[in-house]
């Protein structure tokens, strides 16, 4: 057996001294952490001996004594290994050599449950970017929207603005004088069936984030959770990019709602979260052109779909020497010279 791994002084390592376990004779050895570490040797070196039977099986029962002593009884348990001193070593767990599991899907993360928790991780901690501008996806609030305005916008003066959709069977001009009515005179940009309008105008600084605050949350309210905050110039003319927000999880830059993270979305054994493509399977099942066509200097009538050749596929060579003369496809041309149609 021999194992090649030197700890750094300043990397945690697990340290191992006097192993005795089966057939390992009082061995010392530091195996450093954060690392990929392979034992190796020839049958009856004692590789398992030291993978499964000592740094395992300690790692495990460390693990299993942190719990109470009723759940303890419900749990294996393994035998301290023979050593004088095993320090450092982390909770562990092991994959066995014979493989249970016939499904294709079976990875290291299904065998060890940690697929699970991976799936949980991902669907509560995980932040959602958008797929189309790489922006983060998340809820805004008025009081996050305040707190970006004055770090991007301090001292500028802005109009908070949301849009309405204009319906396809009422004039623009009719829904501007209903707003109008209802109290928002100000337009901001006329664009297709969409009109912004201007909800507040005022300068981003300490003393108006109430009054921007509030603003800012009748428009959400309005614009069906969506606000927009557009830098004016001296003459109170956009100037620039607005900044866009959402209460919702939707880019508002490039309009793409999202749904709620669930651990399905994570899973590869579940419809929902599977690979369209491979379908959970990380592959795929299709044709390999070479190797039904290995010689295409050869025609159909020579064989040249290597498959039908032979006597038990010899109905099928004659099936498709038959269609190909009803479609005009040649027999006695090699296959090279075919077109793509034809093939």
């Amino acid at each position: 057996m021999s194992v090649h791994a030197a700890p750094t002084p300043h990397r945690p390592a697990i340290r191992l001294r006097g192993v005795r376990q089966h057939n390992l004779r009082g061995i010392d050895l530091d195996i450093p952490l954060g690392e990929l570490v392979v034992v190796t040797g020839v049958s009856g070196s004692g590789k398992s001996s030291l993978a499964f039977d000592t740094l395992y099986a300690e790692g495990q029962r460390r693990y299993v004594e942190t719990f109470s002593p009723y759940a303890r009884q419900f749990l294996e348990r393994m035998d301290r290994p023979r050593a004088e001193r095993i320090e450092g070593v982390p909770p562990a767990i092991a994959i066995d050599q014979t493989n249970p599991v016939r499904t294709s899907r079976s990875t290291v993360g299904t065998m060890t449950e940690l697929a699970d928790h991976l799936k949980l991780l991902y669907a509560r901690a995980a932040r959602l970017h958008c797929l189309g501008c790489g922006r983060e996806v998340r809820r805004d609030t008025p009081s996050s929207i305040v707190a970006e305005a004055l770090a991007r916008l301090e001292g500028r003066r802005v109009a908070v603005t949301f849009l309405v959709e204009v319906p396809a069977s009422l004039p623009r001009a009719e829904v501007e004088a209903f707003l109008a009515r209802a109290g928002w005179t100000r337009v901001l940009r006329r664009r297709g069936g969409r009109l912004e309008v201007v909800q507040d105008r005022l300068r981003v600084e300490a003393g108006t984030q109430a009054r921007l605050a509030e603003a800012v949350e009748a428009a959400l309210a309005h614009g069906h959770g969506r606000v927009h905050l557009q830098p004016l110039g001296a003459d109170r003319r956009p100037e620039g990019p607005p900044l866009r927000f959402s209460a919702g999880l939707h880019c508002p830059d490039c309009d793409r709602r999202y749904r709620e993270p669930t651990p399905g979305l994570f899973s590869f054994n579940a419809a929902v979260g599977a690979c369209p493509t491979c379908r959970g399977f990380g592959r795929v099942i299709g044709i390999d052109w070479d190797l039904v066509v290995p010689d295409p200097s050869l025609s159909l009538a020579e064989g040249a779909v290597r498959p039908f050749q032979g006597s038990s596929y010899a109905g099928c060579q004659r099936d498709l020497l038959r269609f190909a003369r009803l479609r005009g496809v040649p027999v006695d041309v090699p296959w090279r010279r075919l077109t793509a149609a034809q093939r």
